[in-house]
């Protein structure tokens, strides 16, 4: 509806800052569902082992995605950027 890119591994496709929405309540709210999602998995399997791979992939994706396009935002948003990182968490 923004108007700009949904597509995770082009950041710099970015047109506007999205600030509304679930966006107001976390600034990834696709990788939190993916971390929800594999909890959700886990709990189903009844099996604690099963938790190491949600802590594993949210490692994963905040090292090689979340932190990455962070830098390409900042950069592309400048200030507006930075005052949205400080008022909306990045996971919840």
């Amino acid at each position: 509806r923004a108007g700009t890119t949904s597509d995770p591994r082009r950041p710099t496709g970015a047109a506007v800052l999205v600030t509304t929405g679930i966006y107001s309540y976390t600034r990834n709210p696709m990788y939190l569902g993916l971390a929800a999602a594999l909890l959700a998995w886990a709990v189903w399997l009844s099996n604690v082992a099963a938790l190491a791979g949600v802590v594993a992939f949210m490692l994963y994706i905040q090292r090689f995605q979340i932190l990455p396009e962070e830098r390409v935002l900042a950069a592309r948003f400048g200030e507006a950027y930075e005052e949205y990182r400080r008022s909306v968490p990045r996971w919840l």
